[in-house]
């Protein structure tokens, strides 16, 4: 089979479309082969080496497809079943795979959530279920502030705030992308290349702030979260893609109000089978009524996934991504 593999690490070049090898699938793992695959900054992460991840690697976390044989002691899993995935382990960027059995996730009417939507929803979609609802229970009726609204994360967060009666602010590169953003559930929209951030933030809510940020950014909108939020709010830093944020002196918190910050990860949030299970069957409900939509905006080949990441690192990319093996 094809697999994208990198031997050492840097810019979207280092990807190489290989042939692999497939071995029967050990005791406790199935062999899936992929429809689709999905695509997250992640991934250039790991790429680049800022998660640092053992080499040669394969590369990616989130895909969808069928099951075509399973390992000795699976028994939740049979060839034909349609399952996806969105926690690893690493190596999605292939045509078909081994995987453990307990990472999968069953989709249960492949007819209201087809395989593609299945890619594209579960490494952004649990995230953004974890993110609303365990490290920060939002409540119907508060406003909440979330960076990059038009991004893979941010149309689901959009949606998912306002189906539980939350007045999301979200905040964007381009007037275009406000478009984007509103029509995925914001309420308010900001431009951050063009207005005052933190300035708006405070008018639209009356000078208060917010309780929580959510920020995938990173550095660049380090020190606009903390000041968009009320005294004793929670920044919640869950990404980088501008840069990691360094050199941080904690008595800034105490100076802008005694805030919080947190830092976390899908990874942690849905260790546990039973987190797993909770935030995934959470997810499906959401789409599979329509609360949810996932819009996949770029479908590349599998072989072009060099340009993929060149894309989505120059911006040039909105909602979800997926590759077609």
């Amino acid at each position: 089979m094809k697999a994208i593999i990198i031997e050492k690490t840097g810019g979207p070049e280092v990807m190489e479309y290989k042939d692999v090898i497939l071995a029967e699938p050990a005791p406790g793992e199935v062999r899936l082969r992929h429809t689709a695959i999905g695509v997250n900054y992640i991934d250039t992460y790991h790429r680049s080496g800022l998660y640092p991840v053992p080499l040669p690697s394969g590369i990616g976390l989130e895909a969808a497809g069928i099951v075509e044989a399973v390992g000795a002691g699976v028994g939740n899993l049979k060839p034909g079943d349609h399952v996806a995935y969105g926690t690893g382990p690493i190596g999605a960027y292939s045509e078909a795979r081994n995987i453990p059995a307990a990472k999968l996730i069953r989709i249960p009417n492949s007819n209201v959530i087809p395989d593609e939507v299945a890619a594209a929803m579960m490494l952004k979609g649990m995230t953004v279920r974890y993110l609303l609802r365990a490290t920060y229970k939002v409540k119907p009726g508060e406003t909440i502030l979330f960076h990059a609204a038009a991004g893979g994360v941010g149309v689901i967060f959009g949606q998912w705030a306002k189906a539980i009666g939350a007045t999301a602010i979200g905040t964007v590169g381009s007037d275009a992308k406000k478009d984007i953003a509103r029509a995925h559930g914001y309420a308010h929209v900001i431009n951050n290349r063009s207005e005052d951030v933190v300035k708006r933030v405070k008018e639209l809510t009356d000078g208060k702030g917010v309780p929580v940020v959510y920020d995938g950014v990173g550095q660049a909108t380090f020190l606009t979260s903390l000041d968009c939020l009320q005294p004793r709010g929670l920044l919640v830093s869950f990404g980088n893609a501008s840069g990691p944020v360094r050199n941080v002196d904690l008595g800034i918190l105490a100076a802008k109000g005694s805030l919080y910050v947190t830092r976390p990860t899908l990874m942690t949030y849905t260790a546990a089978p039973e987190e797993l299970k909770e935030t995934a069957d959470d997810l499906i409900e959401m789409v599979s009524t329509g609360k949810v939509k996932i819009p996949i905006n770029q479908r590349y080949k599998l072989a072009d996934a060099a340009q993929v990441h060149r894309d989505l690192e120059g911006s040039k990319t909105t909602g979800t991504t997926i590759l077609i093996p």
